[in-house]
């Protein structure tokens, strides 16, 4: 079965061990994302599978796509563009102490994507399931724009979809998160979220 995952993979910074941010003086870098880790998975567990974004087409853009291509993931449909890649800084946690993420992704060359860097008849061509999750619309209002592009595509061939609704605060407000979601799950066969999320988007206790 193709699967074809749609997001955006960001390069990972973290201090080495559980050093915090101000006492470390180096970083490891790591490439990550909802969607690409969910890629990842999938393809571990041996299924065909392709995630979908936009990097740009420097050295660290590539690295990206190397980081998915070494696990089996198709990266042929990435498209090439755009000034930077988003990173985030990411802080692991220790004992009481909770882990700690700082972004640094606006601007990013997914987040700046329009509608025509996709076309969803090649990326849907013989695929069976589509995934996303509600980081992606909250990058900004395009991609929310190109999300529901995608999800009537998908529908329209009959494609099973998946949602983990992934709220992040940092990225958008609870109002606008309802407001988008609510029109996007329209279109969704399976929504995957925990309690809080939940409350947080859908206003569901």
């Amino acid at each position: 079965m193709k699967i074809i995952t749609f997001g955006e993979i960001m390069l990972r910074l973290s201090p080495e061990l559980y050093t915090r941010f101000v006492q470390s003086e180096k970083f490891l870098s790591t490439y990550a994302g909802a969607e690409a880790n969910v890629a990842v998975s999938l393809a571990n567990y041996g299924e065909e599978v392709s995630f979908v974004s936009k990097l740009p087409e420097h050295e660290i853009g590539q690295a990206a796509v190397n980081s998915l291509r070494k696990f089996g993931v198709d990266t042929s449909l990435i498209v090439r563009g755009g000034d930077r890649i988003g990173i985030y800084y990411c802080e692991k946690g220790a004992s009481q102490r909770p882990s700690k993420v700082i972004y640094d992704r606006a601007y990013s060359a997914i987040a700046q994507a329009n509608k025509e860097d996709f076309d969803w008849d090649k990326i849907f061509d013989g695929a069976k399931w589509f995934h996303f999750t509600g980081i992606t619309p909250a990058l900004s209002d395009s991609m929310a724009d190109i999300c529901l592009t995608a999800l009537k595509k998908a529908k329209e061939k009959g494609i099973t979809v998946s949602c983990d609704l992934n709220f992040r605060k940092k990225l958008w407000s609870k109002e606008k998160a309802n407001l988008v979601m609510s029109e996007l799950c329209n279109y969704v066969d399976y929504c995957i979220a925990n309690e809080e999320d939940a409350k947080d988007v859908f206003g569901i206790e």
